[in-house]
Parts: C-alpha cells; structure tokens; sequence
C-alpha cells in the first residue's frame, strides 16, 4: 500500500530543497563580480535578477516550510532530485537573459549539461559570449563535478545524519571521514588544490603560445574546470581543438584522467596510500578498457589511412578516448569528423567508451568501471565454480579502498543499474532514429548525453526537435543521479496523487 506524504514531509523537502536553490544562488555571485570586473554591465543584470531570483525562491521556501524534523532516506532522495529540476530552471536564467539562446528550453538544456558535466550545449555564437556568462557556464560545470548538494553541504547544512541522505542521493555513497559535511568539505578540499594546479599548468602553457595574461589565465582556469569536472565545456567554439597544442593536450589529458577518478580514491593518495593507483579495481578496469577501445580505434584508422602519420594518429585516438572513457568530451576533431573520418568502427570503440564511463562517486558519469569490474568478477567466479568440485567453496573479493567480498548484493545491484543504463542508451538512440537520423549516430549522441560524456557527431544542434532535447535533458538527469533519486521523486509525485492517508 502506497501511503501519502504527510504535510510534514513536505515541509522537510521544501526547507532542503530551499538551502540547496540558495547555494545555486551564492554560486552566482562569482561570475557577477567578473563582469563587473570586465565592466560588462548588461550582464550584471542578468545575475542580479537571477540571484535575486534564487535567494527569494530558497529563503521564501525556508520561511514556509519551517520544521526542526531530520531527513529520512526518501526525502534524501526527493531533495537531490528535485533540487536539481528546480536549479536548473533558475540557473538558467543567465543564460536566456543573455540572448545567446534559442528558447528557455536550450537554455535548460545547457544549464542541466552544466550541472552534470555532459558538455553537450545549444548555446549560440559562443566564441562572443561575456566573460561574465562564460565564468557561469564552466563553474556549473566544476559544482556539478563536485555537486550542487556538496555546495550546499559545505556551506548551509548543518552535520545532521540526513545530510548523508541528500549526499547519497546525488549519485555519492562514500564518506572519506566521518562525518558528511566534513565529507563534502574534503571533496573541495582536493578539487581546490587541482584548480590551482592545474590552472597555473594551463595558464603557462596557454601564455608560452602566444595568449595575452588575463586570456590566458581564464582560459586556462575555465579549460581545467572542463577538464576536472569531466563536463567537457570549452571557452570558444573549437573547444580544446583551438589552441592546437600538444603539450595543452597532454595537460588536459592528465587532468582528465585524474578528475574521473573517485574522490575517495583521491583521498587515498592524498593521506599517503599510494599503492591504491594500482590496486584498485576501477583504475583497473578503467586501464584495461581504455586500451581496448584505444586499440580497435586505432586499428579502424589505421586501415582506412585518415592521418597521415603513426604520431598523429596516437595523438588523435588516445585524446579522443581518453575524452570519451573518462565522460569529459573535450575534442580536437571536428563534431562530423566522427562520422565522416573514423567510421563505425571508430565510431562503436569510442560509444563503448562512454558507455562504461569513469569511476563512481567521481565527476564522470557512465556505468562506471566498479561496475564492470565486479561483474567481470562474478563472471570469473562463475566459470570457477563450473570447474571445481561441488565440494570447493568459490569465493571472490576486489579491491576498492579496502577489500571487498563479493556477494550477491554488490552483483545484483551491479547489474541493475548497468541495465538501466543500457535501456536509457537504447531508448535515445530509437528516439534519434525515429526523427530520422541515422541509428549508428543516434547510439553515439544518445550515449553521449546519458553517460554525461559530451562529445557530439553533429546531432546536438539548436535546431534539433524540441522532443530530443527534452529528452536528452532527462538523459543526462537520470545518468548523473544514477537513476534510484529521480525514481524516488516520481514515486513521491505519484504517492502525492495516489497513495492512501
């Protein structure tokens, strides 16, 4: 029997729900002061109403819905998810204000891009945009690497044991210390010191090519938060293509190699646990992957001769791989490129890729490489109990942190989501399909938008129908939250309709 919502309930969500849209608030008040750096005035409006307009939504909220009542596991869930329906309607109204936008829909499309570090964007003309909207676009993306509930986490929530609830909730289940909030803190703690370092990396490398000081350094800064959110947004239009650099490649690569790692890994190695790069079973996984489909790309054109030497195709494969496994989507070939130079082949390497993703409870999206790790162990431990005698007791384990036995739990839960996101794949691309696409390219845009990867084969345009971008907004929802939050919140829509006092 589904019981309804009590009015409390709803004042618990709302008061949340409210701390969450506030942080949404705050954030912009960094991209404010730098276009009143730059003196850009029209665009200083544009934050002040849009600021005005969260902190009124999330203080207005908080005044109505006052409770003193904690957060059980079910409002963890609903505040994630419904938080970032409702930061996205509101975050985007920089971005429509600006006028670089299509319709509020492609506004949405890109802020909701921004939030779950897909990269993909509809926004127009975007090699003339402020500076002010430009600083927006790419700290969207480096909060949502981190999380818009981890910004909330850090500044407004108190230690509470529901705090744990809204911080499972955004797709993140590991505490690297004991309490949440201190939690979140240390996620900052880590993605601040590599903006600092990756930033200055980049900034010296962008101003040794020729850029001037003050570009270089926020191209530089807005180039690692694409990079180390894995969200893949570039400052102009070429993306990382622009600057035509190998040394800007290889920076870039490491970047967002180490950005799509778990934090809890990162941690690891930030206490002194340095072994755990190579046992851990995703950095495992992720190798290994990342090889093969390296391989099979490189193989596809190396037969079909597109570049022209052994260096330039390495160069070309490995960064759009990279790219790709890691969900980040940075690029240095043109969209159609992918269709046009690397083939099917070339095509199906880099969608499996983004299919599998990065590691969980990192910035990156995909089904994860925990995920395939354990089910390649239960495979394994299968076929070893088929060949053993019926007396032997099989057992497995893997590394994550600590080790692991496997059970099946951790398998089931594996392959649940693994097969929520494999119906997600196939149902966009029989969407794209059905609006006349081309399926092998409908897969690839489709994967890309649900894995949170970014990279485009030219589908992701402004002119797209609306339906796509509806649902590739919804895609790039569920693969971020890893489905169970935004289930949750339809549950919660329906047991609000349906469900029995």
């Amino acid at each position: 029997m589904i019981l309804r919502p009590r009015k409390e309930d709803h004042l618990v969500i709302g008061k949340y729900t409210g701390k969450v849209v506030i942080g949404v608030g705050m954030l912009m008040i960094i991209p404010l002061l730098v276009s009143i750096f730059f003196g850009e005035w029209d665009t200083v409006l544009d934050f002040v109403i849009s600021i005005s307009a969260c902190l009124v939504f999330g203080f207005g909220t908080q005044l109505l819905c006052r409770t003193e009542r904690d957060l059980n596991w079910s409002h963890g869930l609903v505040v994630a998810s419904g938080s970032w329906g409702l930061a996205t309607i509101l975050g985007a109204l920089p971005h429509y204000l600006s006028g670089h936008e299509g319709s509020y829909l492609d506004a949405m499309f890109d802020v909701m891009s921004g939030y779950t570090t897909t990269g993909l964007y509809l926004l127009q003309d975007i090699d003339h945009i402020s500076m002010g909207l430009n600083m927006w676009r790419h700290l969207l993306t480096y909060a949502g690497g981190q999380g818009i509930v981890v910004i909330a986490l850090t500044f407004l929530f108190k230690g509470t044991a529901g705090a744990y609830k809204v911080y499972v909730g955004e797709g993140k289940d590991e505490r690297l210390l004991p309490n949440v909030v201190q939690t979140a803190q240390a996620i900052w703690l880590v993605s601040l010191t590599w903006l600092v370092v990756g930033t200055l990396a980049l900034f010296v490398t962008g101003w040794s090519l020729g850029q001037e000081p003050v570009r270089a350094f926020f191209h530089a800064m807005w180039v690692f938060m694409g990079a180390w959110s894995t969200g893949g947004f570039a400052p102009q239009s070429y993306n990382t293509f622009w600057f035509h650099s190998l040394t800007y490649e290889t920076i870039c690569i490491v970047i967002m190699i180490a950005g799509s790692f778990n934090f809890a890994l990162h941690w690891a190695l930030w206490t002194g646990k340095r072994k755990e790069i190579i046992r851990n079973v995703e950095t495992i996984s992720f190798a290994i992957t990342l090889s093969l489909t390296t391989l099979i790309a490189t193989y596809a054109l190396a037969k079909a001769g597109v570049y022209p030497d052994a260096m330039t195709l390495f160069r070309k494969v490995f960064y759009q791989l990279a790219s790709g496994h890691t969900t980040t989507g940075f690029s240095t070939i043109y969209a159609r490129a992918f269709v046009t130079q690397w083939g099917p082949l070339g095509l199906i390497a880099t969608m499996i890729a983004m299919a599998i993703g990065a590691s969980a409870c990192s910035t990156g999206g995909g089904i994860k490489g925990i995920r395939m790790g354990v089910m390649t162990k239960a495979f394994l431990q299968d076929v070893r109990k088929m060949i053993s005698p019926e007396s032997a007791v099989v057992r497995a384990k893997y590394h994550h942190i600590r080790d692991v036995l496997l059970d099946d739990g951790i398998v089931r839960t594996s392959m649940t989501i693994t097969i929520a996101y494999i119906t997600l794949y196939g149902l966009t691309a029989v969407v794209g399909a059905l609006y006349g696409y081309d399926f092998l390219q409908s897969a690839f845009e489709g994967i890309s938008a649900a894995s949170n990867t970014g990279l485009s084969c030219g589908i992701t345009t402004p002119s797209m129908p609306a339906l796509m971008k509806v649902l590739y907004i919804f895609a790039m929802w569920l693969g971020r939250l890893e489905f169970m939050s935004v289930f949750a919140l339809v549950g919660y829509a329906v047991a609000m309709v349906r469900g029995r006092r």
